[in-house]
């Protein structure tokens, strides 16, 4: 099974490579196979959360994108 790879992107969302299964809290599955990816919104400007929807372009989100 290939690693799950998180990629934290400056001023953008984090980048989950699969495979992954990510479950809402109404139990919704949404399945990232393995190779592909999602970005997460990290922002909070989404109108698709959890995903990201670039929204953070026109909020000007800025954030580092070092792991502390």
């Amino acid at each position: 099974m290939a690693d799950v790879k998180v990629e934290v992107r400056a001023n953008g969302p984090n980048r989950v490579t699969g495979p992954i299964e990510i479950v809402d809290q109404s139990g919704n599955n949404y399945t990232i196979p393995e190779g592909q990816w999602v970005s997460l919104c990290r922002c909070g400007a989404s109108n698709n959360k959890p995903f990201c929807d670039g929204g953070h372009r026109d909020a000007g989100f800025e954030a580092p994108s070092e792991a502390q």
